[in-house]
């Protein structure tokens, strides 16, 4: 009776080479990787929003309320590292979307209290 060898190669697909992926990520410059988490942040939001062609198919006020947060968190603490011409559109992003959070809530915040608005002032609509 003969046993059957165990299949020792590793399939890619299951096992993902972190040694390329930190590498890649190491030549990513930093301005890239704070803009890329803030468009991240504000697709999201939108979606939450329910902004999207989908509309209120994903619609969730708390969790949108959460990422404007976060995406404001990330501005704020971000904006001396990136130029101007980077923070300057993010910035109009995300007013747009604290506006859009003002007019989709039935019981709107109080100024300076929406999302984000601890870290941007009130935001007026």
């Amino acid at each position: 009776m003969s046993e059957t060898p165990q299949n020792e190669s590793t399939d890619s697909s299951d096992n993902p080479d972190f040694e390329a992926m930190t590498r890649d990520i190491a030549e990513v410059p930093a301005v890239e990787v704070i803009v890329t988490v803030a468009v991240n942040l504000m697709s999201a939001a939108a979606v939450k929003l329910g902004l999207t062609e989908e509309g209120d198919k994903h619609k969730d006020l708390d969790e949108a309320r959460k990422l404007v947060h976060a995406l404001a968190g990330l501005l704020d603490a971000g904006a001396t590292e990136v130029s101007s011409f980077h923070a300057a559109p993010l910035r109009d992003g995300l007013k747009s979307l604290q506006l859009a959070f003002r007019e989709a809530s039935l019981v709107p915040d109080e100024p300076g209290q929406g999302p984000g608005e601890k870290y941007t002032g009130p935001v007026y609509g």
